[in-house]
């Protein structure tokens, strides 16, 4: 098996993703605010009844927002090699990829509002399998990624 890849994220990827984890428990909080005072004021429950869902919405916000962005970065490699883009992320279940670069059509890089805003951008490479992508690169990093990946896919062509 060939040894992990050796290139990580930006390190600003961790705040950024703390950002949208955050963003996406929200709905979570108002949801178990929501559950908690009906069941202190509709259901007439003890008060430690009523406390349980908007305490296990805080716990799921601190997770989503404080635990995973950083364990996802430190799991989220990628290397380009002379014959393929090695990829690795995953949490608890570590995928790892590995695309020829004699596969991939056309590669771009793609940069959402968020990601803007702290200088990242996404490297998206297609196969006729679908897209693959590296995240989270500063802005020059990806366009370095993706000049190398079109003229390392150029050279596959060529042979």
């Amino acid at each position: 098996m060939k040894a992990e890849p050796a290139e990580r994220l930006d390190p600003r990827a961790k705040t950024l993703w703390r950002i949208t984890g955050a963003l996406g428990a929200l709905p979570l909080l108002a949801v178990g605010a929501f559950v908690g005072w009906s069941l202190l004021r509709v259901v007439e429950v003890p008060l430690l009844l009523g406390v349980l869902p908007v305490l296990a919405a805080l716990v799921l916000f601190a997770v989503l927002a404080g635990v995973v962005p950083d364990l996802r970065w430190r799991r989220w490699r990628y290397e380009i090699r002379d014959e393929e883009v090695d990829l690795q992320r995953g949490i608890v279940w570590i995928s790892r990829t590995l695309v020829p670069l004699a596969r991939i059509q056309h590669v771009d890089t793609q940069s959402g509002p968020l990601q803007r805003r702290f200088g990242l951008a996404t490297v998206v490479f297609y196969t006729a399998a679908g897209a693959n992508q590296i995240p989270e690169l500063s802005t020059p990093v990806a366009a370095e990624v993706r000049d190398r990946i079109a003229d390392l896919t150029r050279e596959q062509d060529e042979l």
